[in-house]
């Protein structure tokens, strides 16, 4: 699975460690998604996707 959270976080100028306060996850958690080295559960991808004011479906590429 590929996803889009590094380029959407420069969009929106978010760091590592905002996002994850954001979603209620670790900061390296956010690094091992972007660096596709874990799948986010349903909620975790919901909750990212609508910080980013998006579906899922424009956020991960499954």
């Amino acid at each position: 699975m590929t996803n889009r959270i590094k380029e959407l976080r420069a969009r929106d100028t978010l760091t590592q460690m905002e996002l994850a306060r954001k979603v209620g996850v670790r900061r390296e958690t956010i690094v091992f998604l972007e660096k596709g080295k874990y799948n986010p559960s349903l909620k975790l991808a919901y909750d990212i996707a609508q910080v980013f004011g998006m579906k899922i479906e424009e956020v991960f590429v499954f």
